[in-house]
Order: C-alpha cells, then sequence, then structure tokens
C-alpha cells in the first residue's frame, strides 16, 4: 500500500471510532450553528482532532486543511492534506446512519491519495492517482451506462446557498424526467464514492466545499468516471458545483443542466 494511503487509512478509521463512540451515546453530543442551515458538533472536532494526529505522528511538516480547524499549516507547503472528519453532520445529529469521514491528499496541486470511509458500514473507499479505486481490498468501476433512461442519480438540495434555489430545482426537474430514479441521502463524499463503486449512476450538487469533494473526486475517476462542474469544465474544487458519472452520464447531465444555468453556475 502507497505509504500516505496507510496513514489516511488509520487516519480516517480514528476519526470513524471517535464518531461511533459519540453516536452510540447521543446524549454526550453538543450541536452549535456556523452560520445559517450550517451546524457543527463537538464530535466533527474531537474527529478532526484524531486526523490530525495520526497524520502530524508521520508528517509533522505537513499542511492540513480541515473543515473545523480551518488551515494547519506546515513548513512544507507542497503536502495539502484536506479532511472533512464528518461529512453528512445533520444526519449524524439526527441519528440518520449515512455519513462519512473524508480525507485527501494533494502533492503540489493534484490529489494522490484519497480515503472516504463508511463507520456505520465500515466501508472503505480509497484511490491512489494512476492505481485505480477499491472498495474495501476490491478494485471497483464506475457503472456503464449510456444513457440517463436506466440511471439511478444522487443529488444534494442547495441549503447553504439557496440562492440558486430556482436553477437548481429546475435542473433537478429536467434530470428527473429522463432518469430512472434520484436519491438524496446527505453525503457528499459517499455520494461520490457511490458512483466510483456503481450503486449509483451519477452525481450532481452545487455549493460544496473542496473537504466535501476532494476525496470523492479522486475516488470516482480512478473507478474510471467524468467529473466535471456545470458547464463541463474542471473548476469544481474552486467552484463547489460538481457533476460525477459515467462519461456518457456525465456529459448528458451537462447538456440537461446548459439551459438552466445563471451566470454564477457558469463559473
Amino acid at each position: 500500500m502507497h505509504p500516505m494511503l496507510t496513514i489516511a487509512v488509520r487516519a480516517a478509521r480514528a476519526a470513524g471510532q471517535t464518531v461511533m463512540r459519540a453516536y452510540h451515546d447521543s446524549d454526550k453530543i453538543e450541536v452549535s450553528a456556523k452560520g445559517m442551515n450550517d451546524f457543527v458538533t463537538n464530535v466533527d472536532k474531537e474527529a478532526e482532532s484524531a486526523i490530525v494526529y495520526q497524520i502530524r505522528k508521520s508528517y509533522p511538516d505537513h499542511t492540513i486543511v480541515g473543515e473545523e480547524n480551518g488551515e494547519n499549516r506546515g513548513t512544507n507547503n507542497d503536502y495539502i492534506w484536506i479532511v472533512d472528519p464528518l461529512d453528512g453532520t445533520n444526519n449524524f445529529v439526527k441519528g440518520i446512519p449515512h455519513f462519512a469521514v473524508s480525507i485527501a491528499l494533494q502533492i503540489k496541486g493534484k490529489t494522490e491519495v484519497a480515503v472516504v470511509y463508511d463507520p456505520v458500514r465500515d466501508e472503505l473507499f480509497s484511490a491512489v492517482r494512476g492505481q485505480g479505486a477499491k472498495f474495501n481490498d476490491r478494485r471497483i468501476r464506475v457503472g456503464q451506462s449510456n444513457d440517463l433512461s436506466s440511471a439511478i442519480i444522487a443529488t444534494g438540495f442547495p441549503f447553504k446557498a439557496r440562492q440558486h434555489t430556482e436553477s437548481y430545482f429546475a435542473m433537478l426537474g429536467e434530470v428527473f424526467n429522463q432518469c430512472a430514479d434520484i436519491r438524496r441521502a446527505g453525503s457528499a463524499a459517499l455520494d461520490l464514492a457511490y458512483v466510483a463503486a456503481g450503486r449509483v449512476e451519477g452525481y450532481f450538487e452545487l455549493g460544496l466545499k473542496p473537504w466535501d469533494i476532494a476525496a470523492g473526486d479522486l475516488i470516482c475517476r480512478e473507478a474510471g468516471a467524468t467529473v466535471t462542474d456545470f458547464t463541463g469544465g474542471h473548476n469544481y474544487l474552486t467552484s463547489g458545483n460538481i457533476v460525477a458519472g459515467s462519461p456518457k452520464v456525465t456529459s448528458n447531465l451537462v447538456k440537461t443542466f446548459r439551459p438552466h444555468l445563471n451566470e454564477a453556475l457558469k463559473r
């Protein structure tokens, strides 16, 4: 195993243990608001600390960018770990068993290592650039649907970017009329991992942050998926607007979205 993947897996499992201890003892979960429709718990912070501890033991000079604690700058900025300790916090708080730990490593601007870990099901999705994607220890490939009519498409509502509600629901309506069904499960990291594993054929969402999608992006691409922004470009880690699926599903989704994009969603 790639040595940095080993550390990412170790960190993800450590965070997962922290999350699951709290999940089974919900009286100890403390919730506070970071902003409108944006919540954080003490468990998010504890899980992020567990990840940082594991990374720092092996790589004390690397930079770590976490959702909760921001940028923890090291002396070697060629190596940047992008961390979401609990993707799906709202599910976690409500007791819905669907959330994940997401860890990606960028080396000189390219994502090289990725892990998405579902601690409820003990499912580990991982990838190393150029070496394919895995579910636990088994290689995975994206589904090979050629059109939307037989595809299940995952999505997430723009509850943190409600200025795009009208455009989003116009796009959702067009997709719903063309695809087999829609899923909205509440974790972008797992949505992308599920695309990679062929559990759903496509996924789209807007207004996300790099820590939501950096790991899932590499896992998808290493599984053979095409990942783009809403215009078919590659600005999704900056814009937060992402489309993923088999090459033809992604192409069809982008084509479907085109008439409904406002200027903000074209950036």
